[in-house]
């Protein structure tokens, strides 16, 4: 079953409510066996993610380098909170605790590649640049 969750999370950028319906079906497993499941891993969204994703760390080595400062620059840029997705599906931005690049925080992951020592000016830079591969 997770296996199958995560080939639609591949697939489909996140699970849905039908999606589960219909795994329940053919695999005769209650849905909500399989919504416990979904909703436990970090890797599935029970809600639609977009094109991009951009992580801001929050763990501690960054906070102190400004990242809130961040967080809030890109929640300005996308005009959505941390948690959302912007009306286009273009971008979700999400807050994580601890990325475990301490050394080079500030960091930002942006569709899975990361950047370290980021500014308030990177994050434009780097919110453009996806934004043109859109």
């Amino acid at each position: 079953m997770i296996q199958l969750l995560l080939d639609l999370q591949s697939e489909l950028h996140w699970i849905s409510k039908e999606a589960i319906e219909e795994l329940s079906h053919r695999l005769k497993i209650p849905t909500s066996q399989i919504f416990r499941v979904a909703s436990f891993y970090k890797a599935m969204s029970l809600s639609p993610v977009g094109r991009h994703k951009v992580c801001v760390c929050m763990g501690t080595a960054c906070q102190v380098r400004g990242a809130q400062r961040l967080l809030d620059t890109t929640e300005l840029k996308l005009g959505i909170k941390q948690g959302q997705t912007t009306s286009d599906s273009n971008f979700t931005l999400n807050r994580v605790n601890c990325l475990g690049c301490c050394a080079i925080g500030p960091v930002i992951v942006a569709d899975d590649e990361y950047h370290g020592r980021v500014d308030s000016k990177k994050v434009e830079k780097i919110l453009e640049q996806l934004a043109s591969d859109s």
